[in-house]
C-alpha cells in the first residue's frame, strides 16, 4: 500500500472509531529506513488526534483508545506511532498559544 493510501486509511479509521474532530498523520518512515527490526511495508508515523472521547481520560487511557482503534494496522502496516492526543478544548488552548 502506498504511503498516502496508508495515511488515508489511518485517518479514516481514527475519524470513525474515535469520532475525531482532527486527525493529522505525518509519515516519518524515511527517518527510520535503516532500522533493522522495521518490517518491510510498515511505517513510522506521528499522529495528532483531537477527540471528545479523550475527555476525563488520562494520557495513557487516550493512547490505549488510539491503539485499540488501530489494532489491525498495528499488526501489519504500522511499526511505530508517536501520539499527541487532545480534547477539543485542549487543542483550542494550544492554538491560542501559537
Amino acid at each position: 500500500m502506498s504511503d498516502s493510501n496508508q495515511i488515508s486509511k489511518i485517518q479514516a479509521t481514527l475519524n470513525l472509531k474515535l469520532q475525531a474532530d482532527l486527525v493529522q498523520i505525518t509519515d516519518q518512515s524515511d527517518r527510520h529506513k535503516h532500522h533493522k527490526h522495521s518490517p518491510q511495508g510498515s511505517g513510522h508515523y506521528d499522529a495528532v488526534i483531537v477527540s471528545n472521547l479523550f475527555a476525563n481520560k488520562t494520557l495513557m487511557q487516550q493512547h490505549r483508545l488510539v491503539y485499540a482503534a488501530l489494532e489491525s494496522e498495528m499488526q501489519t502496516n504500522i511499526h511505530a506511532l508517536s501520539l499527541s492526543t487532545f480534547t477539543p478544548e485542549q487543542w483550542a488552548d494550544t492554538q491560542k498559544s501559537i
